[in-house]
């Protein structure tokens, strides 16, 4: 990551002066200040039907920032999961989910409090879909994976740290307009959507869930796909 990048956070206001400990604790990667290098996926995230929204653009210093990037070789998809799986709100219907949950958390978890800086995907509308599939051993973890990767999935820049909030500074804003961005927004759930019942009819002899708990498949597997980017 270069020394200083340029970031986007779409909201639905203008927000000056990022804040720390502010924000939703069941975001993807806990509380924190989510953003993105993209200007267009900020205003997709921006946007609802019914209104306009903003794309602010900010500057960060990142060269003294410890940073967890969980798009890179060093992780498996299996760590974002269980990130996910620790701040996300699932749906416990069956005792395999409960259990997924867990062993997760216990075998693959990380703690993100430790970092300043997170990067990662966003789990964002149909693509939790997928998350959820995989828990409840509807699809595999190579379904999973691929799903990932072929989702067009936006890579999310979270602040976690008081001291990443310190390098940070406010550079303007532009309008997000709800006619243009809405419709882009809705056309990358849509493609998740037709994208979640294709593999749901796919048959794979691919590593279920239930499959990695029974024979106690840690983060040092190779069968577990890594690096989320590619």
């Amino acid at each position: 990551m270069d020394k200083l990048i340029t970031i986007y956070h779409g909201s639905k206001q203008v927000v000056e002066v990022p804040t720390f400990g502010l924000g939703r604790k069941n975001n993807d990667f806990g509380l924190g200040f989510y953003c993105t290098e993209s200007n267009a996926l900020a205003k997709e995230w921006a946007v609802s039907s019914l209104r306009d929204g903003f794309s602010n653009r900010y500057t960060l210093e990142t060269e003294y920032l410890n940073i967890l990037n969980l798009n890179s070789p060093d992780y498996t998809i299996l760590n974002w999961m269980a990130v996910l799986v620790e701040h996300r709100l699932f749906s416990i219907r069956t005792p395999i989910v409960r259990r997924a949950k867990q062993y997760l958390t216990e075998h693959f978890g990380i703690n993100v409090n430790a970092f300043d800086l997170i990067v990662g995907y966003r789990a964002d509308d149909s693509y939790f879909d997928f998350a959820e599939a995989f828990l409840s051993n509807t699809i595999t973890v190579e379904q999973l994976s691929r799903a990932m990767r072929l989702g067009k999935l936006g890579e999310q820049i979270v602040l976690k740290s008081q001291f990443a909030f310190s390098k940070i500074r406010f550079e303007g804003f532009e309008v997000a307009r709800k006619d243009e961005f809405y419709v882009l927004r809705k056309a990358r759930n849509d493609e998740a959507s037709q994208t979640y019942l294709g593999i749901q009819e796919e048959e794979d002899d691919g590593l279920y869930i239930l499959d990695i708990m029974r024979r106690g498949i840690t983060n040092d597997d190779p069968r577990i796909p890594r690096n989320l980017s590619e």
